[in-house]
């Protein structure tokens, strides 16, 4: 039964086809639409690997199913703005919405400016939709700083569009615009909205068409409205076509001018070209065999791994950091849509393999965080800290670059982020609100957090600051400190409190001992709409956290090898009772929700038993069911790449575990073949199907490959015979 999964997997995704070859165009496997419908909240917008700008559609401006702005069975089209987090759990941004339209019907009197779409087309770097209703084929195209809308006209003469300075995506009932400044220039506007959603910001920009404008209305205001809606009327003469460029910026309004600049003389089609090459150039980092669904489903997923963080400094430097204070942006570059809690597990490491010279610009921009606010941030957008989710998950993110050799020749200064994460691990703020980054002394005095002195995820609090005590006691090893590393790592075993014999998961534990009464280890809560001790999660989703910065440790707790491979058994096979997506319960084999993070490590733990091969079939089944090909091929909120950088690793055959320590497990790969690129050397080969993993000939540990090695090799192969060279 065991060789018919694996064949119906082989011949599911496509093994054993055609090589990517160096001068094939990767883009073309693209499909940006994967995702889109359902819960995986990706939007099809066109974007540049970590751009500022991310121009997409809109079929709505709230409501969670609507955290991108788009829903692909939607059939209505709001317009076009020029910000977007792709595959957040939560609507922001959505900023400078444009809509146009042929002729001049439209009046201040107009209440819907929407259209329905037809002939969608997207790929890297590319949007295309007709809107019939409205005469108007809509492309948008993006630079690293500068997006770009083209419309083409079914006949020429008079147009309008909308500028909708007032629509954004969020949650919050009303109007998210507090005030605008707004001036008109000759060839568009430029102005500065500030807005309260997800975060407050402040953002300037400018909106620059290709010709004059011929008259300007301002619709009147709705209720609450601080920020203008404005028609734009234009004669294009014989023409059919008109561009708008949009530039923004964290700062003013001269930031966004000098970043409009960057693009200034390139043809929207040479813009286009430009961000389709930069796209094939990263995706071409990673070639692989299949066919061409294979390559459908790795390539975009590898895309969507490389949308964010987004640098959102201006051209200049400047950004504006999480407390409103302008700063200068270390190297020039400083990134947000940082949704740390979920691509601390795969993402950044996955970054350290892909695109090695931006992991120093990602940590120094969590260091700048650290420098304006006195914490390393939990989750920012346009520069702001959400406060959202718990832990400390920029700590693992800092370890894995400098145990991987980030901070080499001063690209990343090791002393003060040892500090810094220091700092943000034992700094009370009684001040703050109740958020991850506080509770230090309870922790110290009794061992772990009581559910009846901590509000609420008192369980998960506990277990995920522990992979955070494991990162800095990790650093300070590295640094030579001893003392603090054994205090650190003392602290990161807090969970051992928390381990209960009879239901063999992690419980609530109140300030006198006494185990919560009464439990239910599958029952989930979220502190959104089921408060209790765990996070998006339940008991059993939860247990296993301690595997992320100390799974030899974990088995052991559970009893060795055996136990450990019993409990996982039971895991996957425990049925999950009414199932509820807001409750983190979505994509379930048993206990395993692949559709929330805390769960994504879990099938890996095999490797650390007898029995590895149940993991690697766990594995061929999470992806045959969760991932396709389809606008539904994410069930599960991608959650800003985490979901796509799992899928990528488990195609590879190997997966960071316990991404704070550097190393990588082994199951086996999903391809028949795939080639690394690594700077100054000849790729690094994976091959091979079986339970030997070679490499350069020589055993590798299933449970602990090293960055270091792995990247000094030059082949990883796996075989059903013992490597030759043991």
């Amino acid at each position: 039964m065991i060789r018919l999964a694996a064949l119906g997997l082989c011949l599911a995704i496509g093994l054993g086809g055609a090589l990517a070859t160096p001068g094939e165009h990767l883009t073309r496997h693209v499909d940006p639409f994967i995702g889109t419908d359902g819960t995986g909240h990706v939007t099809p917008g066109a974007t540049v690997p970590f751009g500022m700008v991310f121009p997409a559609p809109d079929n709505a401006d709230r409501g969670w199913s609507y955290s991108s702005g788009y829903q692909f069975r939607n059939p209505r089209i709001l317009g076009f703005s020029n910000t977007h987090h792709s595959g957040a759990g939560i609507p922001e941004l959505g900023d400078v919405l444009l809509q146009p339209r042929a002729g001049w019907r439209w009046s201040v009197d107009t209440r819907d400016f929407g259209a329905r779409k037809s002939e969608e087309r997207a790929r890297p770097g590319h949007y295309a939709v007709r809107l019939a209703t409205h005469g108007v084929r809509v492309e948008l195209t993006a630079a690293p700083k500068v997006a770009l809308q083209r419309y083409r006209f079914d006949r020429p003469g008079r147009v309008q569009v909308l500028v909708d300075l007032q629509h954004g995506l969020h949650f919050v009932d009303g109007p998210a615009a507090l005030a605008a400044d707004v001036t008109p220039r000759d060839d568009g506007l430029q102005g500065t909205v500030w807005r309260r959603n997800w975060v407050e910001r402040q953002l300037s920009f400018v909106v620059q068409f290709s010709q004059p404008v011929l008259k300007r209305q301002t619709l009147p205001p709705r209720p609450g409205e601080k920020a203008p809606r404005l028609l734009l009327d234009f004669d294009l003469g014989a023409g059919r076509v008109l561009e708008a460029r949009i530039a923004l910026s964290t700062v003013d309004e001269a930031g966004a001018q000098q970043n409009l600049a960057t693009a200034a003389g390139r043809h929207f089609d040479a813009v286009r070209a430009a961000a389709d090459a930069e796209w094939n150039a990263l995706l071409g980092r990673i070639r692989i065999a299949g066919d061409a669904r294979t390559k459908r489903l790795f390539y975009s997923a590898l895309y969507r791994a490389l949308q964010h963080p987004s640098d959102i400094a201006d051209a200049d430097g400047r950004v504006r950091g999480p407390r409103g204070e302008v700063l200068h942006a270390p190297g020039g570059v400083y990134h947000s849509t940082l949704s740390l809690w979920d691509t601390f597990r795969a993402s950044h490491p996955l970054f350290t393999l892909v695109v090695p010279e931006r992991v120093p610009g990602f940590v120094n921009s969590l260091l700048a965080h650290h420098r304006q606010m006195g914490w390393l941030p939990l989750w920012t957008s346009w520069g702001r800290e959400t406060y959202t989710m718990i832990g400390n998950p920029a700590l693992p993110v800092i370890a894995d670059a400098l145990l991987k050799g980030f901070g080499a020749n001063g690209a990343i200064d090791e002393r003060a982020a040892l500090a810094a994460m220091v700092e943000t691990s034992t700094r009370e703020r009684p001040d703050a609100a109740e958020w991850a980054q506080r509770s230090w002394q309870v922790l110290d005095r009794y061992g772990y957090l009581p559910f009846d002195l901590q509000q609420g995820e008192s369980v998960s609090k506990t277990a995920e600051w522990g992979y955070g005590d494991a990162a800095v006691a990790a650093v300070a090893e590295r640094l030579g400190q001893a003392a603090q590393a054994e205090r650190f790592r003392a602290r990161s075993r807090s969970w051992l409190q928390l381990f209960d014999d009879e239901t063999r998961t992690l419980r609530g534990k109140d300030s006198l001992g006494r185990w919560r009464t009464p439990f239910d280890p599958v029952m989930a809560t979220s502190p959104m709409n089921n408060p209790g001790d765990y996070t998006e999660a339940n008991a059993w989703q939860y247990t296993a956290t301690p595997a992320l910065h100390d799974a030899q440790g974990f088995r052991q707790r559970l009893g060795g090898p055996q136990a450990l491979e019993a409990w996982l058994d039971h895991f996957f096979s425990l049925p999950v009772p009414k199932p509820d997506k807001h409750l983190g319960q979505e994509a379930l084999i048993g206990q395993y929700a692949h559709g929330n993070e805390p769960s994504h490590h879990i099938s890996w733990l095999y490797a650390w038993t007898d029995a590895p091969h149940k993991g690697q079939r766990l594995r061929e089944r999470i992806v045959r069911r969760f991932y396709g090909t389809g606008p539904q091929g994410l069930v599960g909120n991608d959650d800003v790449g985490q979901m796509s950088a799992w899928l990528v690793f488990a195609m590879l055959g190997l997966y960071p575990v316990e991404p704070m320590h550097g190393r990588y497990a082994l199951g086996e790969p999903l391809l028949s073949g795939a080639w690394l690129a690594r700077p100054g050397q000849a790729p690094l080969h994976l091959s091979g199907r079986g339970p030997h993993a070679c490499l350069d000939g020589r055993s590798a540990s299933r449970t602990a490959l090293s960055h270091a090695d792995l990247l000094a090799a030059g082949a990883l192969r796996w075989q059903t015979r013992p490597c030759v060279r043991d």
